[in-house]
């Protein structure tokens, strides 16, 4: 299906699924809608981020993705006083508070995927708002950093086959599941983490919002000078080191003012690493239906994870074993892999750099050059 058609159509879903939740009056029913409104959530992530991915050269993609996903960070800050907001309307046409909440949140966002349909253009080749010129340009921006499949693909089972047999993909899922189990954790707790510390739940809703709004910030820089240094790697493992400080000083310490900091930090560590890493792991596949299939891998491994998450936090008031565990993913999946991931690259690029890799394919002509992707010794991995 396509982008023009698949993200808005996603949209859509979306938002009437979580109307629909609004209106539901057994668990059996809410649970349905949840597992549709779950299908939508699972696509539309992944394919907005495939989609920039086919419209921006490599050393443009982290700043977009940033802004898109610092979207994440604004609405965590803000949605906990929507929701307060939304909630005294209970009573109102006989539904209570969280009902219109869903409800109107979920019609808001139906009535966006319908204007998406007007919005969203497919590929580059085919936006109907550039030009014939402006076309080809972009699309010459695209060739001249061998991202020429956007235009010249077609599906073959080979390009799944080729993303099982990647270990970035595999590296890729364990760095993610290292930023997303966390930011499910830290996103579901957060006013109950500040509310145990002493402060009313009213005090802990709005003391949730600062650690949000500086985390957007800093996803937005991280995603700017990535793309100036054309590194990603040294960044996941600079900003997961914030994280791990924030989640220790929240594990370790008793002093409310001391665990407050420590949210900062967490905020800090987890947000900017996700669109980094959807970036880094874009930028090191080259063929966009492999690309497509593995950034669907490694998101939907992330969110498999939401399941730790939201099973760990239940020893209040210290939270210590979901604390403890936060921790673990992000010093061994998030830091840990990035370092490693970063090392293979760094590995395989000095390999490619040698007069011996780039003979080993010299007798090939350049269609078969073009169409191995990645695997080719022309094409040098982003750090």
């Amino acid at each position: 299906m396509n982008p023009s058609r698949f993200i808005p159509i996603t949209m859509i879903i979306w938002g009437l699924c979580m109307t629909f939740m609004g209106f539901v009056s057994s668990w059996s029913g809410l649970m349905a809608a949840r597992w549709f409104l779950g299908l939508a959530e699972a696509g539309l992530y992944p394919g907005i981020n495939y989609y920039l991915s086919c419209w921006y050269k490599r050393s443009e993609l982290g700043i977009r993705a940033a802004i898109f996903f610092s979207a994440a960070a604004i609405s965590g800050s803000f949605g906990g006083l929507l929701a307060a907001a939304i909630a005294k309307m209970d009573g109102i046409r006989n539904l209570t508070g969280w009902a219109w909440l869903f409800i109107l949140e979920g019609t808001l966002t139906a009535i966006l995927g319908i204007a998406s349909l007007w919005l969203v253009q497919d590929f580059p080749d085919k936006a109907k708002f550039l030009t014939p010129e402006d076309r080809a340009r972009v699309t010459q921006r695209l060739n001249a950093e061998k991202q020429s499949s956007v235009d010249h693909e077609t599906f073959e089972m080979k390009y799944f086959v080729m993303a099982l047999k990647d270990y970035k993909m595999w590296l890729g899922m364990a760095i993610f599941a290292g930023a997303d189990m966390p930011l499910y954790a830290f996103s579901i707790f957060l006013p109950s983490i500040i509310h145990e510390l002493g402060y009313t739940l009213t005090s802990a809703q709005l003391l949730s919002v600062p650690p949000y709004i500086f985390a957007a910030i800093l996803t937005i820089f991280i995603g700017w000078i990535a793309d100036r240094k054309r590194q990603r790697g040294i960044f996941n493992i600079l900003t997961s080191s914030l994280g791990i400080i924030g989640f220790t000083m929240l594990l370790v310490s008793q002093n409310p003012g001391i665990k407050y900091a420590g949210t900062f930090l967490g905020a800090l560590g987890i947000y900017p690493c996700l669109p980094n890493t959807i970036t880094w792991i874009s930028n090191n596949i080259e063929e966009s239906y492999k690309r497509g299939i593995v950034l669907g891998f490694v998101i939907g491994w992330g969110n498999l994870n939401g399941i730790v998450s939201s099973n760990i936090y239940y020893r209040a008031p210290k939270y210590t074993v979901g604390h403890a565990v936060v921790l673990a993913y992000m010093t061994v999946f998030l830091l840990g892999g990035s370092f490693l991931m970063r090392y293979l690259l760094q590995r395989e690029n000095k390999l490619r750099e040698s007069r011996e890799t780039s003979n080993s394919l010299s007798v090939l002509d350049s269609k078969t050059i073009e169409a191995s992707g990645d695997i080719r010794p022309e094409f040098i991995f982003t750090l």
